[in-house]
C-alpha cells in the first residue's frame, strides 16, 4: 500500500501528516504558519530531524509547491506517486455530508457551497483542495468532516427555538465541531477501560485555542456545545462563545461597524486574548494569573467549562467517564486541576499523584463517582482510518 497525506488548511497555516497506509505509521509532519505574511515560516519533522525555513509572504499555492518539493529533497518519498490518497479536515459538513466522502467534481461543487457553515474554515479547506488538484492531479481526495460525529444529535438538542420552518427550509441546527476528536476519544476511553461504548454516559472535553464540550450516551453523540458555527459553547483562545445575539447589532451601532465586522471580532479578538487582553494561550494566562484581567479571563474558561459539564451531568442522568484532551486538556495539570475541583459538588475528584503525570489513562481518585481521564486526542490517526475503509470499498 501507498501513502496518505493529509492536510488542514487555516486561514494563515496549514498542517500536515505523511501516513504509511500499511502500518498508519507517521512518516513526516510539518506545517506553515504565517502565510500570506512577514516571516511566514516552513516546517517539516522527519525521523527525528527536523527542517525549517523562513520566506516572505508564502502564498499558499507555493506552501504546497514546497511541501512536496521538500518530500522528495529530503528523500522521505521517492516520488510523488507514493501516495495514494489524500485527506483534507472540513469543518462543516451540514446536514449533507453525514460521514466522510471522495471528494469527486459533484462533491466538491456541493462543498463549495456550504460556506456559511463555517466562513472562516470551508473556503480555506475548498481552496486547498483544488491547490492540490494542481500537483498530485491523479491522486483522489478525501473530505473528512468534524461535523459528522453530531449529525444524529437528538432533535431537541440539535435544533433552536426559532420558527420550525425555517430550521428545515434552510437547514438551522447544531452542527458542532471537534467532532473527529470527540468520536476518537470518547472510543479511546472505552478500549482503555475496556467497557463497551453503548454502556457508557461520558462527557468529552476538547480543550485548545478552539474548544468544545461533548455528550455521549448510548454509544453515540448526545449533546455538543458549539452550534451552527463553530463561534458558539466554550470561552476560547479568541472566540466568545456563547454570547447574547441581541450584542451584535448593538456593537455594530456603537463602533459603526459592519455586521462582517463585528462577526470578526467575535472570532478573533474575543475570548481568551478578548478578556485578558494579553495573548489567547492559556500558557501565557497562566504565567501572568496575577494580573486581574488575566485571572478573569482564565476564572471564565473554568467557569463555562463547569457550567456546561453541569448541563450535561443533568441530561445525561449521571456520568461515567470524564475526559480530557486537546493541547490545554492533555498537557496542562493545573486547569485540570481547577475544573475538577469545581465539579467537586458531582461526586467527581481528581488523584493528584496520576493527574502530575500527564499521561494517558485514568487520573481520578478511588473515590471518584466517575472516571476521570486524559486521553491524548489522535484526529489524524481516525481520519486515515475513515479514508482507507473508503479506500477499501
Amino acid at each position: 500500500m501507498g501513502k496518505v497525506f493529509l492536510v488542514n488548511a487555516g486561514s494563515s497555516s496549514v498542517k500536515w501528516k505523511l501516513f504509511e497506509a500499511s502500518d498508519e505509521s507517521v512518516i513526516a509532519k510539518g506545517l506553515v504558519e504565517r502565510i500570506n505574511m512577514l516571516g511566514s515560516l516552513f516546517e517539516v519533522k522527519y525521523s527525528g530531524k527536523k527542517y525549517e525555513i523562513k520566506i516572505d509572504n508564502l502564498s499558499y499555492e507555493k506552501a504546497a509547491e514546497l511541501i512536496f518539493e521538500k518530500l522528495q529533497e529530503l528523500k522521505i518519498i521517492t516520488d510523488l506517486g507514493e501516495i495514494e490518497a489524500v485527506g483534507h479536515r472540513v469543518v462543516a459538513g451540514g446536514e449533507l455530508f453525514k460521514e466522510a466522502v471522495e471528494l469527486t467534481e459533484d462533491n466538491l461543487n456541493k462543498l463549495s457551497k456550504m460556506n456559511d457553515f463555517a466562513p472562516l474554515h470551508n473556503p480555506m479547506e475548498v481552496k486547498y483542495v483544488n491547490i492540490m488538484k494542481q500537483t498530485l492531479s491523479e491522486v483522489p481526495q478525501y473530505a473528512v468532516f468534524d461535523s459528522q460525529f453530531f449529525t444524529d444529535l437528538p432533535e431537541k438538542n440539535a435544533i433552536f427555538s426559532i420558527p420550525y420552518e425555517y430550521t428545515k427550509k434552510f437547514g438551522i441546527r447544531r452542527y458542532g465541531e471537534h467532532g473527529i476528536s470527540h468520536e476518537y476519544i470518547s472510543h479511546r476511553a472505552a478500549d482503555l477501560l475496556n467497557k463497551p461504548l453503548k454502556s457508557l454516559k461520558m462527557i468529552t472535553l476538547h480543550l485548545g485555542s478552539g474548544a468544545s464540550v461533548a455528550a455521549e450516551k448510548d454509544g453515540k453523540a448526545f449533546d455538543t456545545s458549539m452550534g451552527f458555527t463553530p463561534l458558539t459553547g466554550l470561552t476560547m483562545g479568541t472566540r466568545a462563545g456563547d454570547v447574547d445575539p441581541s450584542i451584535i447589532p448593538y456593537l455594530m451601532k456603537k463602533l459603526s461597524l459592519s455586521l462582517n465586522e463585528v462577526l470578526l471580532m467575535l472570532n478573533k479578538e474575543s475570548g481568551l486574548l478578548g478578556v485578558s487582553g494579553i495573548s489567547s494561550d492559556m500558557r501565557d494566562l497562566l504565567a501572568n494569573s496575577e494580573q486581574e484581567q488575566v485571572k478573569l479571563a482564565i476564572d471564565i474558561f473554568i467557569n463555562r467549562i463547569v457550567k456546561y459539564v453541569g448541563s450535561y451531568y443533568a441530561e445525561l442522568g449521571g456520568l461515567d467517564v470524564l475526559v480530557f484532551a486537546g493541547g490545554i486538556g492533555e498537557n496542562n495539570r493545573e486547569l485540570r486541576n481547577l475544573i475538577v475541583e469545581k465539579l467537586q459538588v458531582l461526586g467527581l475528584k481528581i488523584s493528584q499523584d496520576a493527574n502530575e503525570t500527564n499521561k494517558e489513562g485514568v487520573i481520578s481518585a478511588e473515590d471518584s463517582s466517575a472516571k476521570i481521564m486524559i486521553i491524548p486526542t489522535n484526529e489524524e490517526l481516525s481520519m486515515v482510518r475513515q479514508i482507507l475503509a473508503l479506500r477499501n470499498k
